[in-house]
């Protein structure tokens, strides 16, 4: 629940990166640290991307390799120049005194950084993942400590990460068997198939509400005149002869893709004859 300040905006990209992070530590670490990267805006904070960094950390100190954090936040920005550092990351669920010292090193390479936590130990049956501002505490010009706020966490994500949520979703409940992608003709359908699902929800909704069975909501109201406002005004033939035409370019990219693929594959075999 959050207190102040922004909601933080998680992409599924950084979830994967901190649990293959976390998979891959060192032997006797008991928690992985990293950069969080992405985009600041008024109202909330973009987490688009992360690294690990390396550390060593114990009862009594911790130690972080600060040179090479540097080295490669300059090597991302190569690629994504667009992205800076938010903050950072820490698997686990508690905040430790080691975390106020990680902290203080974030905030001097990021304005009011983030701290995201991640409980990669499922210890209470999931991944609990949260996001915390930090606040000095203490009078005027003697601090006595830093107090973590939790902030709003919710998830976003782009057209090319929902193909492999769904992938991932598939093998949820047989996570011993093996899944492929999915053909784009099949991804056109399953996508026709959900905004029929959802039409039909509304339409649920809408006669409910006609026949009295269920109390109008103002919101949802506008959601859906809006959404009726945004439907082009076009006839139904035109429509089918536009939907026609972007499945036939479909079919015909991936005729030409697969084809392609097949002489390349013939190619590699007669150079080895």
């Amino acid at each position: 629940m959050s207190v102040y300040g922004p909601v933080v905006k998680i992409h599924p990209v950084v979830l994967a990166s901190i649990g293959d992070s976390y998979e891959r530590r060192n032997e006797g670490a008991s928690r992985v640290i990293g950069t969080l990267l992405g985009t600041i805006d008024k109202h909330s904070v973009e987490v688009t991307n992360c690294f690990s960094v390396p550390h060593n950390e114990s009862e009594d100190e911790v130690a972080v390799d600060m040179e090479f954090a540097k080295n490669m936040y300059e090597l991302h920005k190569r690629v994504s120049p667009s992205e800076v550092i938010i903050g950072w990351y820490a698997t686990g669920f508690e905040i430790t005194e080691h975390s106020v010292l990680i902290h203080e090193y974030y905030s001097r390479e990021a304005t009011n950084p983030i701290h995201l936590t991640m409980d990669t130990a499922l210890q209470s049956g999931k991944m609990n993942i949260r996001a915390y501002l930090s606040a000095q505490m203490g009078v005027l010009g003697k601090t006595v400590g830093v107090m973590f706020t939790p902030l709003s966490v919710k998830y976003k994500y782009y057209d090319t990460e929902r193909i492999g949520i769904d992938l991932l979703e598939r093998t949820r409940d047989a996570p011993n068997t093996t899944n492929g992608l999915t053909s784009d003709l099949c991804q056109v359908g399953g996508a026709a198939g959900r905004v029929q699902e959802m039409l039909a929800t509304v339409l649920t909704y809408i006669e409910d509400v006609l026949s009295g069975k269920q109390t109008a909501d103002n919101s949802v109201g506008r959601y859906l005149m809006d959404l009726v406002n945004k439907v082009p005004k076009i006839t139904a033939e035109d429509f089918e002869t536009m939907l026609n035409s972007n499945i036939n370019d479909l079919l015909m990219v991936t005729y030409l893709s697969n084809l392609t693929q097949a002489q390349i594959a013939l190619n590699e075999k007669i150079v080895v004859l």
